[in-house]
């Protein structure tokens, strides 16, 4: 035989429910249970066909090519298991859900471990099982997102609202990729204006909350004494002006993202009871008395170094650790120059499209002033830079004087990047200095950038700047 996923099925095709992408494939050597599931979970709208054993579902699999495969254990010729070895070595795609009878959990727990995505016992629970098909289409359908997320990354250089082909932000998708399918916190620290927010909504979009709300609030631009409220909702007449019941953003996010901006800017007091609901999953809104269970994702995202943050007493420590199960530490525009041009391109395009324009690129000299500048204000600066620019174009290209002129009087400015110069008889301590000093005006005072690029770890560099004196200059 050839190809074990290849051969052509002999028997008739298939019978098929309404149109859907998913197709299941029940494997299972009992003619009337395979028949009876068949049924229902056409029934539920997937395309299915039935299989006697392993090998007879590893001779249908070419012509039906199932995206899910239900299979049975203990089956003669091959069992469950050897299927499943199988698809695992060529189809990586399918997703293998394991029926077992009670004396067989053992190894369908092996399964798990070598692939299978779930078990389901005998006698199969209908709930249950279209409950696990649903997280499976969902689970594939976040798989494809990220693929063409990827395919998007080699042909254009962006991966779904984020652009950049640097090493920098290439680290940023991998970390993006891994966080997402999962429920864990995550913390994105990074200067204003470098796409916290972007990144926290492709997260959300490629996890399985993607379908229910994502719910942003900027804690620096709430008033603290109204944040609260924000955050947990309050109840009719809690305190003047609350003239009807108000959900808060707990509530709006259930099941979904709550995207928390500017963390370090909530008070000590409002960071404690934050602390209690993702502790708890419980909350009550202000001048309530009945607990509510909150199901929210939590993403929060600060412009300050979150150690130092801890330190000045801006962030609880104990919601720092809460919050730091993944944390992503974007980079600067200044340290990923060669995404400049990528950025370009990607906002022509979007104000082409705003403004019915057809602005083919940027000037020579316009490209040259950009990549000598520094943005301190980041991709968000560039952006708007841009937007600017094409406005107030007229012609093809966008030229140095539809510029900002702040931005071309900076950006036609020569380097004045200093270089570490050592002269022979330089103690160890003052050329260390000088390094420590020329990383930390390379990453405008960012300690943990510096610490970074130094290789060391931040407290080993607060020790230094501490010893050489260089803290605060």
């Amino acid at each position: 035989m050839g190809h074990p996923l290849s051969t052509p099925s002999r028997d008739a095709a298939p019978r098929r429910g309404p149109a859907s992408a998913t197709r299941v494939l029940i494997v299972e050597d009992d003619a009337s249970a395979r028949a009876g599931l068949t049924e229902l979970i056409r029934s539920w709208g997937y395309e299915t066909d039935g299989a006697a054993d392993g090998q007879d579902a590893l001779d249908r699999f070419g012509a039906f090519q199932p995206t899910v495969v239900l299979t049975d254990l203990v089956m003669p010729r091959l069992d469950g298991l050897a299927l499943l070895k199988t698809l695992r070595e060529h189809e990586e795609d399918t997703t293998v859900l394991i029926l077992t009878a009670q004396g067989t959990v053992e190894t369908a727990v092996e399964a798990i471990r070598i692939g299978a995505y779930d078990y389901l016992t005998k006698p199969v629970d209908p709930q249950r099982l279209k409950i696990v098909l649903s997280q499976v289409v969902e689970r594939q359908e976040r798989r494809r997102e990220v693929k063409a997320l990827r395919r998007q990354l080699r042909e254009q250089g962006c991966f779904g609202p984020m652009v950049g082909r640097s090493a920098a932000m290439r680290q940023i998708y991998a970390l993006v990729e891994q966080a997402a399918p999962t429920a864990a916190s995550v913390l994105i620290v990074g200067e204003s204006g470098t796409g916290k927010e972007l990144v926290a909504q492709t997260i959300h979009q490629l996890s399985p909350r993607a379908a229910f709300p994502y719910v942003p609030i900027n804690c620096a631009a709430i008033p603290d004494t109204l944040l609260e409220s924000e955050l947990f909702g309050h109840e009719k007449g809690a305190f003047t002006g609350a003239g009807e019941r108000r959900a808060g953003c707990f509530e709006l996010a259930d099941r979904g993202t709550l995207f928390l901006d500017e963390i370090a800017e909530m008070s000590p007091a409002t960071q404690a009871k934050l602390l209690r609901v993702l502790q708890e999953r419980r909350f009550r809104r202000v001048g309530g008395r009945q607990e509510q269970d909150v199901d929210a994702r939590i993403i929060a995202a600060t412009n300050a170094d979150p150690a130092e943050a801890v330190k000045n007493g801006k962030l609880r420590e104990d919601l720092y650790y809460r919050l730091n199960v993944f944390t992503l530490t974007l980079p600067p525009l200044r340290d990923r120059r060669e995404d400049v041009p990528l950025l370009e391109q990607a906002f022509l395009k979007e104000f082409n499209e705003r403004y019915q324009k057809s602005l083919a690129g940027v000037d020579p000299q316009v490209a040259k002033i950009f990549e000598s500048y520094a943005w301190p204000g980041n991709v968000r600066e560039l952006h708007n830079a841009m937007e600017r620019a094409a406005i107030v174009a007229t012609g093809e290209f966008i030229e140095v004087r539809h510029l900002p002129a702040a931005v071309v009087e900076a950006g036609r400015l020569e380097p004045t990047r200093r270089t570490l110069s050592l002269e022979p008889g330089t103690t160890v301590e003052e050329a260390e200095r000088q390094l420590i000093q020329l990383t930390l005006e390379h990453t405008g005072d960012n300690k943990t950038r510096t610490a970074e690029i130094l290789g060391i770890s931040l407290k080993t560099l607060h020790n230094k700047l501490n010893k050489l004196k260089l803290r605060g200059e």
